[in-house]
């Protein structure tokens, strides 16, 4: 029988990406998860576990995946931008710097409670913005939402110098990482795009 993977995402992106690659999924809203304190990396660990375990506790089979992704600068975790004025203010504190992203993923077989996790990091260079480019990529509106106020998938790769990592990580859903732990339940990701049954 073929894998079933549940994405436990509200993400257009993580969805976007598992659409154009022909991962087959399903997705579910994991609603809203208490948000884990702690250092980065424990954070976006636990994010995404607590996401991933909520959406398997409603079902009977099948694998979930929980993401959580962090943005970090000079230490101090980013938020998403809700609105333009606030893709601005981030950005102004992004311009012509490097930042971390880290994404925890989790993958929770249903039937079994069995989990299986990890975080990848890339470490991403703005390249120098005049204020006349942050305030026009803010009205564009494709960054509303986004953790670090920029979508490097659009238009937001503009803004970009050079990534140091994993491209995927800054979209949301880092593939070798999840490749890697879908592995671990005897599932690869090429198999499932190109319709193969399970390994």
């Amino acid at each position: 029988m073929r894998a079933r993977l549940i994405l436990a995402s509200r993400s257009e992106a993580r969805r976007w990406l598992l659409r154009r690659l022909g991962i087959p999924f399903e997705a579910v809203d994991p609603g809203e998860v208490e948000e884990a304190v702690g250092e980065p990396r424990e954070i976006a660990l636990e994010n995404a576990r607590r996401k991933a375990l909520k959406v398997a506790e409603t079902l009977g089979e099948g694998l979930v995946i929980g993401a959580d992704t962090l943005i970090i600068h000079n230490g101090r975790i980013i938020g998403k931008s809700r609105s333009g004025e606030e893709v601005v203010e981030t950005l102004r504190l992004l311009n012509a710097s490097s930042h971390r992203v880290l994404t925890g993923l989790a993958v929770v077989d249903a039937s079994s409670q069995r989990l299986e996790q990890g975080v990848e990091e890339t470490i991403v260079h703005m390249r120098r913005l005049s204020d006349e480019e942050i305030s026009l990529y803010a009205s564009i509106g494709e960054s509303i939402g986004r953790a670090g106020g920029y979508a490097i998938q659009g238009l937001g790769a503009l803004l970009v110098e050079r990534i140091e990592g994993c491209f995927y990580n800054v979209v949301g859903l880092p593939l070798r990482l999840l490749d890697e732990l879908l592995r671990r339940f005897n599932v690869s990701l090429l198999e499932l795009a190109a319709g193969y049954r399970e390994l």
